[in-house]
């Protein structure tokens, strides 16, 4: 297999912190926007001394739902130098209000940006991505430089000539690019799903097995962290939808009934609730894969901690066995809502929440391959019609249901002769791609159809 056809994206690529509410719509943004304070802060101190501003143009599912998902602060985040880790959520929900001016040192000189700066451009246009943002220097109304963004999904990003600016360069111990190649190695190897990603990050990252351990016990950290902030939390969500967050009721429900059978559903869907409220409320959040995702894993592993009793290591193991998922997903069709719809940011967490549960539960890879295909499957053409353009509504509710449903997948797959099985984890990803392209764009996170027209005054 060449280097070039191989998945090259690190665990710590795919489970990102960063404020919420949605991965392609603020932490993409940000990044692109870091990256473009870069670049014309290399640029000769002759250009620099003239220019003036730094203008922004949205287009797409970015323009169509931007200001809803932040996309201005996170722009702005980014041209003041911050990394998406580093926002702390009230500052950054303080950003861009209607009178803010901002000084960007460039060189000698600073250039201004604030909200006149950003125009979200709607209707038709050409881009190869619809999450696609142009930042431009301008002296005065003539550009000095400009670049193309395209925001890919889970705040991965490519800028126009580049094919990733997540790319990493190294050779993978293990090159792969499916489902197949995977069973390939383990079979070869005679090691879990868990080990061969462990092994790839050691090649991919030059760090050490204690170093990555360290890294992915702080990611669980943030994800329990944003549930327990969310069970703890109430009131109204942000946003002109007027949403109430409902996690901290459901949990203590779930403690009222907790000799019912019905207790461990109902924590389950308080934990997923919680840490999506919290992405909901622009908090800091870990994409798994994606931030409108991310309660669906931070809800199973909470629960499998504090209620099954998994140890660390084994819950370390699952993240592992879920980026493997996670990584098939994105490199044959896409984790973004605004490519894939909802199958691609929820479906895939849930095929990822699946085959974590199976790892976990001892099952062989043909059954965490069963439980991943079962959760994708019942996602296929799942619209993302946020209303208002907020990550609440479904948004919120569906990252339970995700988590429920990949539950239900994992006993699905384990309960069956996977001999049996009639389609493969590689087959239905490609379904999922030719599903995603022939879905109609109204319905891939533009809130122009479906639940998005529900409630009008939003």
């Amino acid at each position: 297999m060449k280097q070039t056809e191989s998945i090259t994206t690190s665990v710590f690529d795919l489970f990102k912190v960063g404020p919420g509410p949605s991965s392609s719509h603020t932490i993409g943004p940000m990044k692109a926007a870091l990256d473009f304070l870069h670049r014309i802060r290399q640029l000769p101190p002759e250009i620099q001394s003239i220019a003036t501003s730094i203008d922004v143009i949205l287009y797409g599912s970015l323009a169509a739902t931007g200001k809803g998902h932040g996309s201005d602060r996170a722009i702005a985040a980014g041209l003041l130098g911050k990394q998406p880790e580093e926002c702390e959520p009230s500052w950054f929900s303080s950003l861009m209000s209607d009178n803010d001016r901002y000084q960007i040192a460039i060189g000698a000189n600073a250039v201004t940006f604030g909200p006149d700066n950003v125009r979200f451009e709607k209707g038709k246009f050409h881009f190869p991505h619809p999450n696609t943002l142009h930042l431009r220097l301008m002296n005065g109304i003539m550009p000095l430089m400009e670049e193309e963004y395209y925001s890919i999904g889970g705040g991965f990003i490519r800028r126009k000539g580049e094919s990733s600016l997540e790319q990493n360069p190294k050779m993978l111990r293990y090159p792969f690019s499916t489902m197949s190649d995977v069973k390939e190695y383990l079979l070869q190897e005679e090691i879990t799903l868990a080990e061969f990603i462990l092994r790839n990050e050691e090649s991919l990252t030059g760090w050490s097995r204690e170093s990555i351990c360290e890294k992915l016990d702080s990611i669980l950290k943030f994800m329990h962290d944003a549930v327990q902030r969310g069970l703890a939390a109430d009131g109204e969500l942000p946003g002109t939808v007027k949403l109430n967050r409902k996690a901290a009721s459901l949990f203590k429900k779930g403690e009222e009934m907790a000799r019912s059978q019905d207790a461990f559903l109902i924590f389950l869907n308080a934990y997923c609730e919680a840490a999506s409220e919290e992405n909901a409320a622009g908090n800091i959040v870990v994409t798994a894969p994606t931030s409108g995702a991310s309660g669906v894993i931070p809800g199973l592993t909470y629960l499998m901690k504090t209620h099954f009793h998994y140890d660390q290591k084994k819950l370390r193991e699952g993240l592992l066995a879920a980026a493997a998922i996670g990584f098939l997903v994105k490199h044959n069709a896409s984790i973004s809502g605004a490519e894939m719809g909802c199958m691609g940011e929820i479906g895939t967490a849930s095929a990822m929440g699946a085959a974590l549960l199976s790892f976990c539960a001892g099952c062989d890879i043909n059954t965490i391959e069963a439980a991943a295909e079962i959760a994708i499957e019942h996602h296929l053409g799942m619209t993302c019609d946020p209303i208002g353009g907020y990550v609440q509504i479904p948004c919120i509710e569906r990252n339970a249901m995700g988590a429920v449903k990949a539950y239900n997948a994992y006993l699905l797959a384990s309960s069956g002769n996977q001999a049996h099985q009639k389609i493969s984890l590689d087959s239905v990803i490609k379904v999922m791609k030719a599903t995603g392209d022939d879905m109609s764009k109204k319905y891939k996170e533009t809130s122009e159809a479906g639940l998005a027209l529900s409630v009008t005054e939003c």
